[in-house]
């Protein structure tokens, strides 16, 4: 009898055990959802010389985007922007894997941790979303940047945006599989001007605060904010625009285009591509070979590993770090004229700010 009453027992706290663990592990479903990612391979800082992203350009050179740059001044004032960067680079990572659960990916395509896909997948189709834009121009004289002009920029980024750039189909086959439609739109919804006699903005964002002759942003977390200034200037050159990434912040989030490369005008990079590259950024976009060396990662498994940007109008292959560049990226330094696409990884990058829990969830419309 007493075995029999112990035995009992045995069983009734065996079967309330089994009880407790089912509410507390979860199904091989909900892992999936849950899972880690793997981080260790996250970095912001860049090396950045002062000879780093410099063009010669006629009379002069120019540095055609400052953003890493700028990066690595906020994290150096911002003790808390790297673990905000981290959050940011986390969630992505989880939103792609979460799309393919079982296939790790690989960074670059060479078996790092941030791409979550594996980039013979087909694509997702993403639904089209639309995104407002605030356009803050600082001229010298009123109308310097003209409506035609400010039209312009919007009708290519929506072109960029879209797969309609005239020359995708010029992709070498390698490459030709990866172009994504991105199904971003672009809208103008105000213009704010303000005059005045200064000529060079440098790097400070000062174009950004009113109290400094600038342009206060607007609400940033339901508009994408472009300040247009006469010029940026450095002692290594004249800079063509740089972009604030997501997680920095509110007060200088957005896009920053000297007056030149703002819209259709002239020249190697007239042709309103700065914008697509600097909104690349703000939107999660790293540069395509990732400002380093071979090992470093621009964090999406679809574009090809390498070690320096391309400028000019690059023939087909250019070949760095064994790999064929993909010199016709809108996040490379060539020509505007020569660059022509963003791959499936990327927007995957891009969708996943737009996802739920996503830093830049409220930016849509």
């Amino acid at each position: 009898m007493k075995k029999s009453c112990l035995l009992l027992l045995l069983c009734t706290a065996f079967l309330i055990s089994c009880e407790d663990q089912s509410e507390i592990v979860p199904s091989s479903d909900e892992l999936s959802v849950v899972q880690d990612v793997d981080m260790t391979d996250f970095y912001l800082y860049t090396d950045q010389s002062d000879d780093t992203g410099k063009i010669a350009n006629g009379k002069g050179s120019i540095e055609k985007c400052y953003s890493m740059k700028m990066l690595n001044k906020q994290l150096d004032v911002n003790p808390g922007l790297y673990q905000k960067m981290y959050n940011v680079e986390k969630h992505a990572r989880q939103f792609i894997a979460g799309k393919k659960p079982t296939n790790p990916g690989g960074g670059n395509g060479n078996g790092g941790n941030g791409g979550g896909e594996d980039p013979t997948d087909p694509p997702t189709e993403y639904q089209p979303l639309t995104i407002n834009v605030i356009v803050n121009i600082i001229e010298n004289s009123p109308n310097d940047v003209t409506e035609q002009q400010i039209n312009s920029q919007i009708a290519v980024l929506n072109e960029d945006f879209n797969n309609s750039n005239s020359n995708t189909n010029s992709a070498p086959s390698e490459f030709a599989n990866l172009v994504a439609d991105a199904k971003i739109t672009f809208v103008l919804a105000d213009v704010n001007r303000r005059t005045s006699g200064t000529t060079n903005w440098g790097t400070n964002d000062a174009m950004k605060y009113s109290s400094q002759g600038g342009i206060d942003v607007t609400d940033p977390a339901n508009n994408l904010n472009i300040w247009v200034v006469p010029q940026m200037q450095t002692s290594n050159g004249q800079i063509l625009g740089y972009a604030q990434f997501p997680g920095g912040p509110d007060a200088t989030d957005g896009v920053v285009l000297g007056r030149n490369f703002f819209g259709v005008t002239s020249g190697n990079f007239g042709g309103g591509r700065t914008a697509t590259h600097e909104v690349g950024h703000y939107l999660n976009l790293r540069h395509i070979w990732g400002d380093g060396r071979c090992n470093r990662d621009d964090f999406v498994s679809d574009t090809p590993r390498s070690d320096r940007y391309n400028t000019g109008c690059p023939e087909y292959p250019t070949v760095h770090c064994r790999n064929n560049d993909m010199t016709m990226n809108y996040m490379d330094y060539v020509n505007d004229d020569c660059m022509y696409m963003f791959t499936n990884g990327q927007n995957d990058r891009m969708r996943a700010l737009f996802a739920s829990g996503g830093i830049r969830e409220d930016l849509i419309n």
